[in-house]
């Protein structure tokens, strides 16, 4: 499909963005990834971070910029926060468990949306959490399907293993015991927006002695279900 519009700089710009959403990205990544030249890449991306669409991490690689997120919100254009209340409600009345949606932000993971536990010992993560992309199920799921560079970067002193990932790609789920905070248990499940790429996590968290020390046995499915909702929710929203 033909994505050009006729507009040479806003289309050059646009690949810029997409290459983004998958995460931090060097400045090589994202010649590798738009096709441009690599003087083309540098001027684009600085103009965009000029303008807040794009920023910088502490290593210097690109992000998205604070300016897209205020642009959503203003919109009320985040299809996912928007469809995630049902499904969030839904997957907790399932499994008993409270449950969360994940996005990456930078080098940490950030809490978008929650339907907690009403009762009982509970994992109490609230909207807007940062928590580390080095341990949980949801870090697993939101570096398993990075491209090559990008796993090798995210399995650096994380608790999780090549291994692991290998076979949260296989299954289409994580699990972890304690791998975050000892004590718990979470499974999770990928989130795809419309371009296939993996862009959040969808989770249940609880104490191991509830989820057992294979949460995956019982919970995958119905929350491998919620991530496909999710993902169809995306997809209708971009049609």
């Amino acid at each position: 499909m033909d994505n050009s519009s006729g507009v040479g700089v806003i289309d050059k710009a646009a690949l810029v963005l997409d290459a983004l959403e998958a995460g931090p990205t060097t400045l090589a990544q994202l010649v590798a990834a738009t096709g441009l030249a690599r003087p083309t890449v540098h001027r684009l991306a600085l103009a965009l971070v000029h303008h807040r669409l794009v920023a910088r991490d502490m290593q210097g690689r690109f992000v998205l910029g604070s300016r897209l997120v205020e642009l959503a919100s203003a919109a009320g254009e985040d299809r996912l926060i928007a469809a995630a209340g049902p499904i969030l409600v839904q997957l907790r009345d399932a499994t008993g468990e409270s449950a969360q949606i994940f996005r990456r932000q930078g080098d940490s993971r950030v809490c978008v949306a929650s339907a907690e536990r009403p009762v009982g010992l509970r994992d109490t993560i609230p909207v807007g959490t940062q928590l580390t992309m080095k341990a949980g199920s949801a870090a697993q799921v939101l570096v398993a399907w990075e491209d090559h560079d990008r796993l090798l970067e995210g399995l650096n002193q994380a608790r999780f293993t090549p291994t692991v990932l290998a076979g949260v790609r296989r299954r289409g789920w994580a699990q972890s015991l304690g791998e975050r905070e000892p004590g718990v248990a979470s499974v999770s499940a990928p989130v795809r927006g419309p371009s296939g790429r993996v862009i959040a996590a969808v989770s249940i968290s609880g104490p191991i002695e509830r989820l057992t020390r294979q949460p995956g046995r019982q919970h995958a499915e119905v929350v491998c279900n919620a991530g496909r909702l999710l993902t169809e929710a995306l997809r209708k929203g971009n049609d």
